[in-house]
């Protein structure tokens, strides 16, 4: 067997070590970076309004306890729980005879006193002659004046009872006092009804419907914000000038129920800070009802000619906003933009950017100053909804 020379095998494990160096210095060399994919597209250029949104609650424009007003054993209940009424309709009555028999007695105690008062004026206008013709003495026919002025005053109480007779009579028939809906009935046919002071028994409760109120709370700055508004349509305050409101309750996203304010409160709650303000809306189909809960929103502004983006364009850099662009040759850009008013899933640039300009719309969290991207191109078609490519 031949023996390799020395020399030889120091030759081949030093090649064998530079091969293997340099096969792993051509592993360890960095891959070039692949250009990110970002969808693309120019702000939107339209006429937008702007709105406040607040939360209340619903009310009835009118609610009403139904009381009774004389007391008495309550004879009938003339309607069915939750009924629609309307003004004047008879809801109880109770037990008429006992007043019927007061407005009697009343009628002929005021037919004796008008008896009264007629044989006094008969007995007068005798006196009159009689003292003409000194037949009786100055204190008779002061005497007989006197008496028919006493009976003329019984025949003005006899009226006066008789009167509160008949409404006394009247109100044995409990009547609706408004148009509404009424509750369940509080007391059944047969009880003892009170109509004494504040204790005076509590039959039922009426609501309006149609029209509704909704009362929410805004702050000082929203306030004065609506009443400059209403100064430059030429309106001395928020009710002259109808300022829009929309309404949306619990199972509603957008706010598909019109109305308006109609009214503001006169002084600032200092405990809050709010001023109270009321909002009134149609009920025709009676979807509102009073307690629900409700989203109302009031017009912020006349409408404008904005730029708007999608909220997900936008970055967040410590307190300021940016938006990435994009220029020659793919690059992108980092710009700050100043914000406005949300609309829809939109948001209004007030400052910062152009409506011919792109920007990145999904995929800004790949994104940094410099690098280039592969654009997809895509168009926003309504500044609340989803892009479209």
């Amino acid at each position: 067997m031949h023996q390799i020379p020395m020399s030889l095998l120091i030759a081949f494990t030093l090649m064998a070590l530079s091969g293997c160096g340099n096969h792993a210095d051509s592993g360890s060399k960095p891959a070039s970076p692949k250009a990110p994919n970002v969808k693309i597209a120019q702000p939107l250029s339209q006429t937008v309004t702007e709105w406040d949104e607040y939360t209340g609650r619903v009310e009835a424009v009118n609610t009403v306890d139904v009381r009774a007003r004389v007391s008495g054993y309550l004879e009938k209940v003339n309607f069915k729980a939750g009924d629609k009424v309307t003004k004047g309709d008879l809801l109880f009555l109770i037990d008429p005879k006992p007043f019927t028999a007061q407005l009697n007695y009343a009628e002929a105690e005021l037919e004796r006193a008008k008896s009264k008062y007629e044989l006094a004026k008969n007995d007068l206008s005798r006196a009159e002659r009689l003292f003409k013709a000194k037949a009786i003495s100055e204190e008779e026919h002061d005497s007989r004046n006197k008496g028919l002025r006493e009976t003329l005053a019984a025949v003005q109480s006899g009226e006066a009872n008789v009167y509160a007779a008949k409404l006394n009579l009247e109100f044995t028939k409990v009547r609706s006092p408004i148009d509404g809906r009424i509750a369940r009935e509080l007391i059944t046919a047969g009880n003892v009804v009170n109509s004494t002071g504040t204790d005076a028994t509590l039959l039922t409760t009426i609501v309006s419907i149609n029209p509704v109120y909704v009362y929410v709370d805004a702050d000082e700055r929203s306030v004065l914000k609506y009443r400059r508004q209403a100064k430059k349509g030429g309106h001395g305050n928020l009710g002259d000038e109808k300022t829009p409101a929309e309404l949306a309750i619990a199972d509603e996203l957008d706010f598909p129920h019109q109305g308006h304010l109609d009214y503001i409160a006169p002084r600032e709650d200092s405990t809050t800070g709010t001023f109270s303000l009321r909002g009134v809306f149609a009920n025709p189909d009676e979807l509102l009802s009073p307690g629900f809960f409700a989203r109302m929103r009031v017009r912020a502004s006349a409408p404008y000619q904005a730029i708007l983006i999608p909220d997900r364009a936008i970055g967040t850099d410590q307190a300021q906003r940016f938006v990435w662009m994009v220029i020659q040759d793919n690059q992108v850009e980092y710009r700050k933009v100043e914000l406005g008013a949300h609309i829809g899933e939109s948001r209004v640039i007030t400052q910062g950017l152009k409506s011919e300009e792109w920007i990145v719309v999904e995929g800004i969290n790949k994104l940094r100053p410099g690098i280039q991207v592969v654009p997809e191109h895509i168009t926003l078609v309504d500044s609340a909804k989803e892009l479209r490519p």
